[in-house]
């Protein structure tokens, strides 16, 4: 393509994709005028104004307005400050898209009312500090008329949902079920007696205790190096795998003076006696959550919102360290 040539508006509308009346209309509104025109009122286009038209088709895609495309074009404004503020319509566009599709999702899981979707529109718009207090209401009702144990309440408001500043739709879809669970009278009332239960009866007393809960805070980097050392498939026989299960032996012995139960020594028949507990231990976990009730289905939902899966403890393979540990190093 020539520099010095002037080409007809047929021939400008084919190199830039442009339709002949689209070319006519960015002429006659001043954004990308010809270089001539001819007496019979033919309009003739140089290499400038076509490569200005390509500019203006790209912006124009982009959703740019007229009077921003002129303001590029006229060197008022840079194509990085136009991007800029595209960039941040775009990411309200695509927030308002999420906030739509979590509802309409809910709708569909749920075959909701009229009043349902409003609630749930409202939901999806709440403020942190709303949300907050929803969850401070959900738990105060929850604890009251019965002796909760302080720390483990501490504990239950401890995990609460934190909705990110660009959450996905998933995470709006489970704000919605969250906030409707800890609004429902009936789940309150359920999650109290479930609570209740749990703390106050058989070895719920002993198990919420604080000098326990002292224990099980102990327990959590060696759990934590259990699941790490799981994930990170770290044999059960070697080294490492001994180690842990020697701290986790030596934790174990340290509970049963905080039960006020009689010592057991660490002993080989002791090991493999917690191995198969540890197993029992897995099985219990996949039946608890077969049958989840609303304080797993609380957390699971805090943890979707929160855009963290809850990491399952590694009991088959601590089972396998404690077996392997009583076996003589290699």
């Amino acid at each position: 393509m020539d520099t010095h040539d002037l080409y007809p508006i047929g021939d400008v509308a084919r190199r830039t994709g442009l339709s002949v009346s689209a070319v006519r209309y960015y002429a006659d509104a001043g954004v990308v005028t010809p270089a001539e025109t001819t007496p019979a009122g033919h309009r003739l286009y140089d290499v400038s104004a076509i490569a200005r038209l390509e500019l203006v088709r790209t912006l124009r895609e982009l959703d740019a307005g007229l009077d921003e495309i002129r303001q590029v074009l006229a060197g008022e404004a840079t194509l990085r400050e136009l991007a800029t503020t595209h960039m941040a319509l775009l990411a309200q566009h695509e927030a308002r898209l999420r906030t739509r599709r979590a509802v309409l999702s809910a709708i569909l899981r749920q075959d909701s009312t009229a009043e349902q979707v409003t609630l749930m529109h409202k939901l999806v718009g709440m403020s942190d500090e709303e949300r907050d207090r929803l969850v401070d209401e959900f738990w105060t009702e929850v604890t009251t008329g019965w002796q909760a144990p302080d720390r483990m309440v501490e504990w239950w408001r401890a995990a609460r949902p934190v909705l990110p500043d660009d959450p996905t739709a998933a995470q709006l879809e489970a704000w919605i079920e969250l906030a409707e669970l800890v609004s429902d009278g009936e789940v309150r009332q359920a999650l109290r007696r479930e609570l209740h239960e749990v703390c106050t009866t058989g070895a719920g007393p002993l198990m919420s205790s604080s000098p326990m809960l002292d224990a099980f805070e102990e327990a959590a980097p060696i759990g934590q190096a259990a699941m790490d050392a799981a994930r990170d498939q770290v044999p059960p026989d070697s080294p490492r795998g001994r180690e842990i299960a020697d701290q986790w032996i030596s934790w174990l012995t340290g509970v049963f003076s905080v039960a006020d139960v009689p010592a057991i020594p660490d002993t080989p028949e002791f090991r493999l006696q917690t191995a198969d507990q540890m197993l029992k231990g897995a099985e219990w976990e996949r039946t608890r959550l077969e049958s989840e009730g609303p304080f797993d289905r609380y957390m699971a939902l805090v943890s979707a919102v929160n855009g963290t899966a809850p990491e399952e403890f590694s009991y088959e393979w601590l089972a396998a360290a404690l077996r392997a540990s009583v076996a003589p190093p290699r």
